[in-house]
């Protein structure tokens, strides 16, 4: 059955935890439709092992969360928005077990930056398959319409800048088709992707992050990209994560010597925040000309009473298969490109500058992460502003996010590449861990001197400008920022300037 050109309460494209949340809180008012470029619930959500962060145990509190969530932004969280965060997250947890996530029964983890044990988890080390399986089953039970393998092809506006009120979509069979609703939500995850080195899926590309720009959407703080301080590093395997909460459960960082080199950079050691983690990680790889270091769990047992088959059974599995046993043998680790801090720009309602846009989850930037994530707060985002912006799409009170009269204008849609994995290699070299002007300044000219844009007629077409498009906005956001905040370090402006960046960076495409 067809179901072009039906018209619908809402649209939600994408589908990781901030869309599925967000579909199903949309569904109890009005017909809803879920579009999802790949298959339903494939995305980062899936692949998350760490949990959600919650302040539930004796001993711990929501202050104590809050000012966890904002020593790790780095000077510049939204205080505001944080305090939702927090102080919702219970009840986002308990709707999540309404549509069927089970929680792990054991006592919270720790992660890294967090004072307290606070950190849910469900299946162990999956938690995020969990969430998505039980969010994903819902969907389909409750009838909620779902276009799989389908790529947004552009929003649909009268007008430059003025509402939105639709959708236009190509499938694999490149038939274009168009859709209509009240309110359309970007929940198309991060931008990972763009990154050789990644522990997201590879359609993880920035599509809210353009979908939201054509329409002249504002977005924010583009420069922050999250590294992960330990992805698994062997030739011949793709980066996968290795949870936070190895770290949290007493694994250590060492060189090839195995030394314990966090311990002498950092007072809270292999839990200091992520950004410095990665870092001290890249220095001591370059000081010792290695590809590598080294993730030892081999006392995580004996230390904890912890049997680790038991409570990481995906990493254990994982590991095993490349000849690894994690309980005798230590993991070779770097970094890889993990998380956006930034995106398209909203309140606490998930509203953009845009009539009827809505963004949630790591496409948005709500300003509670700042300029580097507390461990475990990103499924919490998703799911509390999730059903915010459900909250208020429900009640039909559409005042859209004021435009920043400070934004960083862009006033042209950029090139397009022919080369995936060069781009990406591109972006890891210029935009990576650590940037300068002279590399940044290359970057940009390559891109800018890549392919004219013309008739964008297939998904690789449309994916391959995107990637560009994206990557262009990053370079040029840190570009302009000129200092060292969280995971934007600059080594030629290495120190942090409160006086004149203590602010979020807002970008926005002027015609």
């Amino acid at each position: 059955m067809s179901i072009q050109n039906q018209t619908y309460q809402t649209i939600v494209i994408g589908s990781g935890l901030a869309g599925l949340i967000t579909a199903l809180e949309c569904h109890h008012t009005g017909p809803v439709l879920l579009v999802t470029k790949t298959s339903l619930g494939e995305g980062s959500t899936r692949y998350a092992q760490g949990g959600i962060a919650v302040a539930k145990k004796i001993g711990d509190s929501i202050e104590e969360h809050l000012v966890d969530t904002i020593a790790a932004g780095a000077g510049i969280v939204n205080e505001e928005n944080a305090r939702i965060l927090v102080t919702e997250a219970d009840a986002s947890i308990n709707i999540l077990q309404k549509y069927g996530v089970i929680f792990d029964s054991s006592s919270e983890g720790r992660e890294a930056a967090h004072s307290q044990a606070r950190v849910l988890h469900a299946g162990g080390d999956q938690t995020g398959l969990a969430i998505t399986t039980a969010l994903t089953n819902s969907c389909q039970n409750l009838g909620v319409t779902i276009l799989e393998n389908t790529l947004v092809t552009g929003l649909k506006q009268n007008n430059f800048g003025g509402e939105v009120y639709g959708i236009e979509t190509i499938n694999n069979e490149n038939i274009l088709e168009h859709y209509t609703a009240q309110s359309i939500v970007l929940a198309t995850g991060g931008l990972g992707s763009l990154y050789s080195r990644t522990t997201n899926p590879e359609t993880i590309t920035g599509d809210g992050i353009t979908l939201a720009f054509e329409v002249g959407a504002q977005l924010a703080d583009l420069e922050f990209v999250q590294f992960h301080p330990t992805a698994f590093k062997k030739k011949g395997s793709a980066p996968f994560l290795l949870s936070e909460t190895l770290r949290g459960e007493g694994a250590i960082l060492r060189n090839s010597l195995g030394e314990a080199f966090m311990q002498k950079t950092h007072p809270k050691a292999d839990l200091a925040p992520r950004d410095i983690v990665a870092r001290e990680i890249t220095k001591e790889m370059q000081r010792e000309n290695s590809s590598q270091v080294w993730l030892d769990c081999t006392q995580i047992e004996s230390k904890n009473n912890i049997e680790l088959t038991k409570r990481f059974p995906n990493i254990f599995k994982f590991c095993k298969a490349h000849n690894i046993d994690i309980r005798t043998q230590p993991i070779p680790v770097t970094p890889a490109a993990h998380y956006h801090m930034g995106g398209v720009f909203t309140d606490k309602w998930g509203q953009t500058t845009i009539p009827n846009l809505y963004a949630v989850g790591e496409a948005a930037m709500t300003g509670v992460h700042g300029a580097n994530r507390l461990a475990s707060n990103s499924l919490l985002e998703a799911a509390v502003f999730g059903i915010r912006t459900a909250e208020h799409i429900n009640t039909q009170k559409n005042i859209p996010l004021a435009s920043s009269s400070e934004a960083l204008e862009i006033k042209s849609l950029g090139k397009t590449s022919t080369d995936l994995k060069v781009l990406q290699q591109l972006l890891w070299s210029t935009a990576g861990i650590e940037r300068d002007a002279i590399s940044m300044t290359k970057g940009l000219k390559t891109i800018e001197s890549g392919q004219a844009i013309e008739k964008l007629s297939s998904k690789k077409a449309i994916n391959m400008y995107r990637a560009t498009l994206t990557s262009h906005l990053i370079l040029k956001s840190a570009l302009s920022r000129e200092e060292s905040r969280g995971a934007h370090q600059r080594s030629d402006f290495p120190e942090r300037d409160d006086l004149n960046w203590k602010r979020h960076q807002v970008v926005s495409y002027v015609k």
